[in-house]
C-alpha cells in the first residue's frame, strides 16, 4: 500500500471519527449521557452499526473519547487564561484560572455535565482519562509551589488529628513537595471551585445572585485566601 493511499485512509478515519464524535455531542445535549446510544449515532450519520464500532467498539469507548475531549478543552481553556496573566501575582494567576473554568463551562454546558455532572449508570471512567482530568489540578499546583518559592503564600494553620493521616497521603499523591495543610486546602477549594460553576450552570443560584461574575470572581480569591494565597 503506497504512503498516499495510507495518508487518505488515515485522514478519512480522523474526519469520521470526528463526526462520530460531533453527532454524540448533540446528542448529549438533547438527551443526555444516560441515553448515548451508538446505534443512534450511526443512523443520525448514515451509517450501518458495525461500522461505527470499528471506531468505538463500544458505548463506554465513546463516552471516554468524549471525556477526555471534553477534559482537554478544559484544561486548555484554564491553561490560556492563566498563560494570559504568567507575569502576575499568585492570586491573580489562581483566580484568572477559576475564571477560565467558569468561562468554559458556561460555554460548553453539556461538556461540563459529562465531566461534573450525575454519574453514567454503568460507567466507570478508565485510567486513561486522568491526565486530561488533572490539567486545571496542576495548575493550581503549580500557583502554589511558586508562591511558596516567593514567599508570595501564607502558613495555614495546623490540621486537627483525625485529619492528618490522610492529609499526609493526600500530599504524598498529589503534591510530595507541598505541605499536607496546603494540599488538603487545596482539595476542598477544588470541589468548591467546582460547586460554584455547578450552581450557577445548572440553576442554583436563580433569583439567589444576579450578578453572578463579581460574586465568582469574590468567591474565587476566598479560595485563593484559603490555600493561602493572598
Amino acid at each position: 500500500m503506497s504512503s498516499t493511499t495510507q495518508g487518505a485512509r488515515a485522514r478519512a478515519r480522523i474526519e469520521v471519527t470526528a463526526a462520530i464524535k460531533d453527532e454524540a455531542r448533540r446528542q448529549l445535549a438533547a438527551e443526555g449521557a444516560a441515553k448515548l446510544s451508538l446505534r443512534a449515532v450511526a443512523r443520525a450519520l448514515g451509517m450501518v452499526s458495525s461500522a461505527l464500532y470499528r471506531y468505538f467498539p463500544s458505548r463506554d469507548d465513546l463516552l471516554t473519547a468524549l471525556i477526555i475531549d471534553a477534559y482537554d478543552s478544559l484544561g486548555e481553556s484554564a491553561e490560556t487564561a492563566h498563560a494570559a496573566v504568567a507575569d502576575a501575582g499568585p492570586l491573580r494567576r489562581w483566580v484568572a484560572v477559576c475564571e477560565g473554568v467558569r468561562g468554559w463551562a458556561l460555554a460548553h454546558p453539556h461538556e461540563y455535565a459529562l465531566i461534573y455532572g450525575s454519574p453514567v449508570p454503568g460507567y466507570s471512567a478508565p485510567d486513561t482519562t486522568i491526565p486530561a482530568a488533572s490539567r486545571v489540578g496542576l495548575l493550581f499546583i503549580g500557583i502554589l509551589r511558586d508562591a511558596r518559592l516567593s514567599a508570595g503564600g501564607t502558613e495555614l494553620p495546623p490540621l486537627p488529628d483525625e485529619l492528618r493521616t490522610e492529609a499526609d497521603r493526600m500530599a504524598a499523591d498529589l503534591a510530595p513537595d507541598l505541605p499536607p495543610e496546603t494540599v488538603a486546602a487545596l482539595v476542598a477549594a477544588w470541589a468548591q471551585l467546582y460547586g460554584l460553576v455547578g450552581f450557577e450552570l445548572f440553576g442554583q443560584f436563580h433569583r439567589v445572585v444576579e450578578d453572578r461574575e463579581p460574586f465568582f470572581r469574590h468567591a474565587a480569591t476566598r479560595l485563593a485566601h484559603g490555600v493561602g494565597l493572598g
